[in-house]
């Protein structure tokens, strides 16, 4: 998965916000700021203080991006070698409503994919073999103006029962911007639970957990 790199601007998320609260003295309302932690403990939505390296394309490109809205269409390919079976599909569809859908996400399947101009389709999910020693892998199929953005995302996990809930929300994940550990600002270990499904080795029934959802919602 793609390497660390450095970002000194953008405070953290993790910080605390304000919220106004009206309060009456003596006849004269006056608003009081009251402090609302927020649950995430780290920031692990691209870009952050440790991982600011812009959006490559290809599958060699090894940055992670984030999908560029937060309406996100995903398609499964349904013919040829790269083809989910039907069991791979039910969990692809289960992640996506279990997980992905109660965040400020607006999840949809598309049965008609794009593969070009303002409308392509965000995720594309293929079954195939992985390079290396990782299962599972996501990459850029066409950036989008910013520099963190992608308009389309490939995820593309090895057959043979690989297609678990846990790595099929891990690669997701990555598609709309959630890092690791080592890239998270402050950093945790990698295989930290706080990370739900991003651990760098996801379980097989992980799902994205409270510090996942919060960075999704705060980001989108």
């Amino acid at each position: 998965m793609p390497p660390a790199a450095s970002r000194s601007s953008r405070s953290l998320r993790s910080q605390r916000r304000r919220a106004g609260i009206a309060v009456a003295l003596s006849g004269i309302t006056v608003v009081a700021a009251a402090a609302v932690t927020w649950a995430a403990a780290t920031d692990n939505l691209v870009p952050t203080n440790n991982y600011n390296m812009g959006c490559l394309t290809g599958m060699a490109g090894g940055t992670v991006c984030r999908t560029d809205n937060a309406s996100v269409t995903y398609y499964m390919d349904s013919g040829g070698s790269n083809k989910l079976e039907d069991i791979d599909k039910a969990t692809v569809r289960t992640v996506m409503a279990q997980e992905y859908a109660p965040t400020d996400l607006t999840i949809s399947y598309d049965s008609t994919p794009s593969w070009s101009g303002g409308a392509e389709t965000d995720i594309y999910y293929a079954e195939a073999t992985v390079p290396g020693s990782d299962e599972g892998l996501t990459w850029c199929n066409d950036n989008s103006p910013g520099a963190f953005k992608c308009d389309q995302q490939y995820v593309r996990i090895e057959g043979g029962g690989h297609y678990t809930p846990g790595l099929t929300c891990h690669e997701t994940g990555h598609a709309v911007g959630l890092l690791h550990g080592a890239n998270a600002s402050p950093t945790l270990p990698n295989q930290s639970s706080t990370l739900g499904c991003m651990k760098k080795t996801s379980g097989f029934a992980d799902g994205l957990g409270a510090n996942n959802r919060e960075n999704i919602n705060a980001n989108y």
